[in-house]
């Protein structure tokens, strides 16, 4: 079962063999830091949103509640969907959600098992700034391989009146149009409010990066080498991958890696940006850092 550190997965319920899912798109008070919030765009009450999990083969119908104060749409990026249902008004079939209007999105899941990604795309130089994605995976109902299977979205947001060098506690308002960010998140945590990510020795390993911001993360792991094991959804066969200890996840991109825990300690995993290991450019460690810690 895959496990999004920091985020609860969307429920469903069961409507004549559909999986119906509740999808919110409201403002959100983001808690990053300890006492450190800033007022974004978010899913259910948090940023990123939660995780939807389905299967290969099921019918889904996801109800997207608009409660922002202009229209939206949800994408489901990567996913092979009727075109009615892609969520790209601007150019498809799929409609705008007007303010305090709902949309079903209603398909079957057709691709193979994989990680993909959900966000808006209505004015998404603004809105995806604000903080809405999510996870979207599908999981494969007889693969046992990996004893932990985490996912983890990347995101960045410029947080308004903070002086370069500190962090302030209070809440903050994010800024858009800035062209560089002070905070980088996973699963929309700075370090070190990062939940650390539990192995025993001895397990097999999957950790599934999502990346829908502006900048591309150089994503490092200590101790370990890894193998690629699938990209945008797509499963990488064993003959074809190649052994990293450093991936780049660019915007728009999702990223298995999979590795054995035969190394005991507590293990950094980071951005290997060095802005984006820092909480707006302070000393110590933050961002875009966790750990891999045995248990």
């Amino acid at each position: 079962m895959v496990v999004s550190p920091n985020l609860r997965d969307l429920s469903f319920v069961n409507l004549q063999g559909v999986k119906f899912f509740e999808l919110i798109a409201e403002p959100v008070e983001q808690e990053i830091l300890p006492g450190v919030f800033f007022n974004g765009w978010g899913y259910n009450g948090s940023i990123p949103g939660p995780t939807i999990r389905v299967f290969p083969g099921d019918w889904v119908t996801i109800r997207v509640h608009n409660r922002l104060p202009e229209a939206t749409s949800v994408h489901w990026h990567g996913l092979d969907v009727p075109n009615r249902m892609d969520g790209v008004p601007a150019v498809e079939p799929s409609p705008y959600i007007e303010q305090g209007q709902f949309f079903d999105y209603h398909f079957q899941i057709v691709n193979p098992p994989g990680t993909h990604m959900y966000h808006t795309h209505v004015d998404a130089a603004f809105q995806e700034l604000m903080g809405l994605g999510g996870g979207f995976i599908i999981e494969d109902p007889y693969e046992c391989s990996a004893q932990s299977d985490y996912f983890i979205m990347l995101q960045e947001f410029h947080l308004k009146g903070m002086e370069k060098g500190v962090v302030k506690t209070g809440q903050f308002e994010l800024d858009t149009m800035s062209d560089g960010f002070n905070f980088f998140t996973m699963n929309g945590r700075c370090f070190p409010h990062t939940t650390p990510l539990p192995v025993r020795f001895g397990d097999e390993v999957r950790i599934r990066f999502g990346n829908i911001g502006m900048n591309a993360h150089p994503i490092h792991l200590h101790g370990h080498q890894f193998w690629v094991a699938a990209a945008d959804g797509n499963t990488i066969p064993h003959f074809n991958r190649e052994l990293r200890n450093t991936i780049l996840v660019p915007s728009g991109v999702t990223t298995d890696i999979e590795f054995s825990a035969q190394n005991y300690g507590v293990w950094p995993l980071h951005c290997h940006m060095p802005h984006h290991t820092s909480n707006n450019m302070t000393k110590p460690t933050g961002g875009m850092f966790t750990v891999v810690q045995y248990v």
